[in-house]
C-alpha cells in the first residue's frame, strides 16, 4: 500500500504514550496499534480529527503517500 502511517513518529516527537492517545480518542490500544502499523484499510474522519487534536497536528503529518516500485512500472 502506498499510504504510510507516521503515527509512531508523531507520538515519539511529542513524547506521548499510545495508551494516553487511545484513551483520549476512545479506541482500544489494540486498534491504535493496528493503525500505527498501517494494518487498517481505513480510518474514520472523527477518529483522525481526535488524533490530530490530541497531537496538535495536521492529517498530513500522520499520513504519507509513497509510490511503490511496482506502481512505477
Amino acid at each position: 500500500m502506498a499510504i504510510r502511517v507516521r503515527l509512531n513518529v508523531m507520538l515519539a516527537e511529542r513524547n506521548v504514550k499510545s495508551k494516553d492517545l487511545a484513551e483520549y480518542v476512545g479506541i482500544t490500544e489494540a486498534n491504535l496499534s493496528l493503525l500505527k502499523q498501517g494494518k487498517v484499510k481505513g480510518v474514520r474522519f472523527d477518529t483522525l480529527e481526535r488524533i490530530c487534536r490530541f497531537l496538535n497536528c495536521q492529517p498530513g503529518d500522520l499520513l504519507r503517500y509513497e509510490e511503490d516500485a511496482a506502481d512505477q512500472e
